[in-house]
């Protein structure tokens, strides 16, 4: 710590400051001061690649975790889904977030809208998005459309569709939730998780601490919502198994219905389409196992 105050590290664009300051205002609800320190990392410096090229699966946090390790930092906040699954040593996910809207929204320049078309593309459209996950399951859903990588934080993004580079861009619905981005001037299409499978803990912030710094670790403890650390256990160990990142064309997927009954849905880009599998049960043990032998099989 720096005097009285915990140091939070994070990116530097407008949705990772945003969840550090939201983690500021959780550690402030229950009494602790805390600071920002701004980490560049290779994904912000590397513009001209898209995330197949770049190396590595921790392009969005190794720096960071540097400076965690380091002592620099106290505590880190992550998107869960850029975090890689195995921490390197020394490091550990001490807490986790609410959830928001884990789904995708397609956004579309209203001139390329065809509503008697799948997810309302027009024939031909173009649309941009950097992941092999997206990639995969729009064009299992829409074999007429064709995709285009496309890089940059979600307002250099969105601008990019409003100055004509495509036709629709897909984003996480978390994000711009969280950002209040206005978008209505574009057709938007909130893409349903159990059919567009999201990217695992898509939607969740991960803090991340040194596995000594048991103090840090309490207080994290202390805005660490359990339940959501279930259910992202269960998509995340998916990933670990398949042994993958964000080049992985992997969709994973867990909810609670009000019955309490768990279910997850799994999706995986194929040479020959998305195999789509589905688990249910009352409890989250085993089902990672479960759905990775399905997806597998």
């Amino acid at each position: 710590m720096k005097g009285d105050k915990i140091v939070i590290g994070s990116r530097g664009s407008d949705l990772a400051l945003w969840q550090a300051h939201f983690m500021q205002r959780e550690l402030k609800d229950i009494g602790y001061e805390s600071e920002v320190i701004i980490i560049k990392t290779q994904g912000d410096r590397v513009q001209d690649l898209t995330f197949d090229k770049l190396e590595g699966k921790g392009f969005f946090t190794k720096e960071i975790e540097d400076q965690l390790l380091e002592g620099t930092i106290d505590v880190a906040v992550h998107s869960m889904k850029d975090l890689p699954t195995t921490p390197p040593e020394g490091l550990l996910i001490a807490g986790v977030s609410y959830r928001e809207e884990p789904t995708d929204t397609l956004l579309i320049k209203k001139e390329c809208v065809d509503l008697a078309e799948n997810l309302r593309l027009k024939k031909g459209s173009i649309v941009g998005t950097s992941s092999a996950r997206r990639k995969a399951q729009l064009t299992d859903l829409n074999p007429d459309i064709t995709t285009e990588d496309i890089r940059g934080n979600v307002p250099t993004r969105i601008q990019k569709l409003r100055d004509g580079h495509m036709s629709a861009i897909v984003l996480a619905s978390a994000g711009l939730e969280r950002l209040q981005s206005d978008v209505s001037d574009l057709e938007v299409i909130k893409l349903h998780p159990r059919e567009f499978v999201p990217a695992p803990a898509q939607g969740v912030l991960a803090y991340q601490t040194r596995r000594e710094d048991l103090n840090m670790r309490r207080i994290i403890a202390k805005i660490s919502k359990r339940e959501v650390a279930e259910q992202t256990n269960v998509e995340r160990k998916v990933l670990q198994m398949m042994d993958g990142g964000c080049h992985l064309p992997l969709g994973v997927y867990c909810e609670k219905d009000k019955n309490g009954y768990y279910h997850a849905y799994g999706a995986m880009g194929t040479e020959s389409g998305v195999k789509r599998v589905k688990q249910s049960s009352s409890i989250t043990s085993g089902m990672a196992e479960l759905l990775y032998a399905e997806l597998t099989s």
